[in-house]
């Protein structure tokens, strides 16, 4: 049983005129914020704003890279090269990295975005490239990984740090995997369920799919997303489960 968690936030994906999220509202109850980088969501003002929010609640700060796909919000696959991955991670990582820099602050971890994400959780080339600009960022920077997948694996092998991921308002496959979105079950809409689902994967080490299997899980972070409906509420019932278990949350 775990006696720290970090839990995770995707955040600073508004832009221009769009607001997305809840993020001052949030930032309070995480330990960790993974900023867009302007490819799903996200402009340079909306990251230099995020980053400044984070670092003044002591919140470690993370890139969130994403395929190049605004009007999709990152969540459409498209076919990319392992080359293409390590470009999209670097690039994006670094224009946080920058921002963080000036705000007196470090670049703390990198956490892939929808569909870039998931792509790299099962293909070796692209999981390959993505631990791989992580480490060539340099500064010991952490890659967040969807837990027990191809890409922690990969990470551990090239002797990066990584951190496994959990997710308490996301449906699971029976092989460790997400949910597609908008299939029966791939959202998870009750903060209190979340909330339970949170505690199990944490003190347990299983989460329970869709299909009513218990798969097994290496959890070091929760993530938590910005852009659900009753983000505030979701944090709030999760810090307070984990409170009454007596489970702290901290950044890795």
């Amino acid at each position: 049983m775990r006696t720290t968690i970090d839990i995770n936030c995707d955040m600073g994906e508004s832009y221009g005129a769009w607001k997305m999220g809840a993020d001052a509202e949030v930032m309070p109850f995480i330990s960790s914020a993974n900023i867009a980088g302007g490819f799903h969501g996200g402009d340079p003002a909306t990251i230099r704003a995020t980053v400044r929010l984070a670092a003044d609640h002591g919140v470690a700060i993370g890139a969130h890279p994403s395929l190049p796909d605004l009007q999709g919000f990152g969540r459409r696959v498209m076919t990319i090269s392992p080359q293409d991955m390590y470009d999209l991670v670097l690039y994006q990582a670094g224009a946080v990295e920058a921002f963080a820099r000036a705000a007196g602050a470090r670049l703390h971890h990198v956490k892939c975005h929808g569909a870039l994400y998931n792509m790299a959780a099962n293909d070796a080339g692209l999981a390959e490239a993505m631990a791989r600009a992580v480490k060539d960022l340099g500064g010991g920077v952490i890659l967040y990984a969807l837990s027990n997948s191809r890409m922690m694996n990969t990470a551990k092998k090239l002797g990066i740090r990584v951190a496994g991921e959990v997710f308490a308002d996301r449906g699971y496959a029976d092989d460790g995997t997400l949910a597609p979105r908008g299939s029966p079950g791939a959202m998870i809409e009750d903060a209190a369920l979340a909330a339970q689902r949170a505690l199990s994967m944490v003190e347990d080490g299983y989460v329970t799919a869709l299909s009513g299997a218990r798969v097994p899980v290496s959890p070091d972070t929760l993530c938590l997303h910005g852009d659900q409906p009753g983000a505030v509420a979701f944090a709030k019932a999760i810090r307070k489960a984990f409170s009454e278990h007596g489970i702290a949350v901290a950044s890795p």
